[in-house]
């Protein structure tokens, strides 16, 4: 290796990327049991086929904890790289793109034909794959914010999808699901357009061990995270829907001043104005990354 090429090899922190390959394998993971429903008969053999469904399910949530991680722990110890921002979106579009793409085409919209759900599914993998690819040119560049997203985050759109998938196969049970088709047509249609629009969404950057909140803040945290661990079929997908709801419907009509309570540390917020973009570099954010 010469001089000139070590010089530009690109430093590799062991945390925060060993953090990115759990997404990245939680991903794959979940593509194969996705292949293992379809193999054994998918949405029209359901008893066979759900238990395969909901283990991939649990495989994308798992990667959005993985993408917490991975950014948490490089900021953390001052771990940021251009290596780690690069790997961590390979991560994503395997974790949020297609392995959400690929569950709702084989549990919702086979409904539809073949080439339909396809062109569908494929339309929600480009636009998180463009997403990703907006992230990093505005990172390049040092112009990224520390406080919000530009656009809704594409593991909170994973989320959001698997989230709602799982509650439908609880609430349904093994009934048809040709009801939902519609509604996931348009909530994958939607969340693509909201993933590459400048919609700003918080990413919640500030909230850290540190964080100071009152005794009420605190005792409503710990009901959520018990009420969410004991009604794991739809508690998920309520704070999801919650969080896509918040940023599109209810921040951009409440004050700066409640803005702030909710989404950073009241006691050591920085002023200034307010900005427009995620921030991050090893992957972070409000429910799994930056990006």
């Amino acid at each position: 290796m010469t001089d000139r090429e070590r010089e530009y090899e690109p430093k590799i922190y062991l945390l925060p990327n060993l953090m990115t390959a759990g997404n990245l394998v939680c991903g794959f993971v979940a593509i194969v049991s996705i292949i293992k429903a379809i193999d054994v008969g998918g949405i029209a053999e359901l008893e066979l086929s759900k238990e395969y469904f909901i283990r991939a399910i649990w495989f994308i949530l798992a990667g959005c904890l993985f993408d917490v991680l991975d950014g948490r722990l490089a900021r953390l110890g001052g771990q940021e790289s251009p290596f780690g921002r690069e790997f961590d979106s390979i991560a994503d579009i395997v974790s949020f793109g297609v392995a959400p793409a690929l569950l709702v085409m084989s549990v919702i919209l086979n409904e539809f034909s073949d080439r339909f759900s396809i062109l569908v599914a494929s339309v929600y993998l480009v636009c998180g794959g463009m997403r990703l690819a907006r992230f990093n040119c505005i990172s390049a560049k040092g112009a990224l914010s520390s406080k919000n997203f530009k656009g809704f985050p594409i593991p909170a759109a994973a989320g959001l999808i698997s989230s709602l998938t799982l509650f439908v196969l609880w609430a349904e049970g093994e009934r048809d699901l040709i009801r939902w088709r519609h509604a996931f047509l348009a909530l994958m249609l939607f969340l693509s357009f909201l993933m590459i629009s400048s919609i700003p969404y918080p990413s919640f950057k500030k909230v850290t061990w540190n964080t100071h909140r009152p005794l009420p803040w605190m005792v409503g945290l710990i009901i959520i995270v018990l009420v969410t661990a004991t009604n794991t079929e739809w508690m998920p997908a309520l704070l999801f829907v919650a969080y896509l709801l918040y940023g599109l419907l209810v921040r951009p009509f409440i004050s700066k001043r409640l803005r702030r309570e909710i989404e950073t540390e009241m006691m050591s917020y920085e002023g200034g104005p307010e900005e427009e973009e995620g921030s991050g570099s090893g992957g972070v954010t409000a429910l799994g990354t930056d990006r």
